[in-house]
């Protein structure tokens, strides 16, 4: 009941949020519904992917930024002008989808026996890979300075063509909304309830008819098709595909506090987290420049102050009568 109720008021605050910019006045210049929000529900979804692993499956992923790189050069290389082919936002937006879920299901694949801190390691090491290899490609990737222009969406009717518009906001929260609604009905589902039987005991789901392989590859592969979704629209939105240093391991690492703040497994939990985790950066500390010193602080006090007080996040998720353990966690007898 907390987190249906928690659910809705986050709906209704992001609902109302640019009337209620409107009605205080704020300055043009914050741009907070038609330049910041956008990237928060961006990253909602990247988020919504790493808690599919991380939360549901309890598979320490420490690689996320890898993915949303995929997905967000694959969508500028599918819809930029300087190549010779390009498709429209839509169909970019699928096949961003679809080729970081399936180098996702291509890394899964010969990790399968690795579980905790080697996984970790495994994901962390494919991260850097991807990242350099998007700085040396430079003849397709442009290197270091990135693919610029990517075009912004386009939908009969809506003006995606200045960054001061409400069409972002609106389209990005419709978005975020359908990811977690997908989300909450795979976690509903036969197979999310086998992602949480592999991460409470993987042992008791094989002996209950479980195919933990099977269970951990359609992890991957929802996870990271969410992560390259969430890295399409962050570019769609940006007009740029970013340096890869942007898809460095802060980025996985924010990504992997914002689900950890909000809670492990918590749907709910994770679009609160994101709003906290990415607010603070893209709002608090863009327009307060002179905390950005302390940004990396910040971060870890309020990592500190929630596994403190909070262990399970503002939002624990409540499934079972114990408390779940943390991914990487070696069980008793496993």
């Amino acid at each position: 009941m907390r987190a249906h109720l928690l659910g809705w008021s986050l709906v209704a605050a992001l609902l109302l949020e640019p009337v209620v910019e409107k009605a205080l006045r704020l300055p043009h210049a914050w741009g907070i519904a038609q330049l910041l929000m956008p990237v928060i529900f961006a990253y909602t979804i990247i988020g919504l992917g790493l808690n599919i692993i991380t939360g549901f499956t309890g598979l320490l992923n420490l690689g996320v930024a890898g993915f949303v790189a995929i997905g967000a050069y694959a969508y500028s290389m599918a819809t930029s002008p300087i190549y010779p082919f390009q498709i429209g936002f839509w169909p970019g937006l699928g096949m961003a989808t679809l080729v970081a879920a399936g180098i996702g299901a291509a890394l899964s694949l010969p990790t399968m026996r690795l579980r905790g801190d080697y996984l970790a390691i495994v994901t962390l090491g494919f991260s850097e890979i991807i990242e350099d290899l998007l700085k040396n490609l430079a003849p397709i990737t442009k290197g270091t300075t990135g693919i610029d222009p990517v075009p912004p969406p386009s939908l009969p009717g809506l003006d995606f063509t200045t960054a001061h518009t409400l069409d972002f906001y609106y389209l990005y929260l419709a978005l975020a909304a359908l990811a977690a609604l997908i989300a909450y009905r795979l976690r509903q589902s036969r197979v999310g309830r086998g992602w949480v039987a592999v991460r409470e005991d993987e042992l008791a789901a094989r002996a209950s008819g479980v195919v933990a392989v099977r269970a951990k590859l359609s992890a991957f592969c929802w996870g990271s098709a969410f992560a390259g979704a969430g890295g399409a629209l962050l570019v769609a939105q940006g007009g740029t595909s970013f340096d890869p240093d942007y898809y460095s391991f802060q980025q996985s690492i924010i990504v992997l506090s914002a689900v950890i703040v909000g809670g492990m497994g918590s749907i709910p939990g994770v679009l609160l987290g994101s709003a906290l985790m990415f607010g603070l950066n893209s709002v608090v500390l863009v327009k307060l420049p002179w905390l950005m010193n302390a940004k990396y602080l910040l971060y870890g006090l309020t990592m500190i102050l929630t596994m403190r007080f909070m262990p399970r996040g503002l939002v624990p998720v409540r499934e079972t009568g114990k408390r779940p353990a943390p991914p990487g966690a070696v069980r008793a007898g496993a």
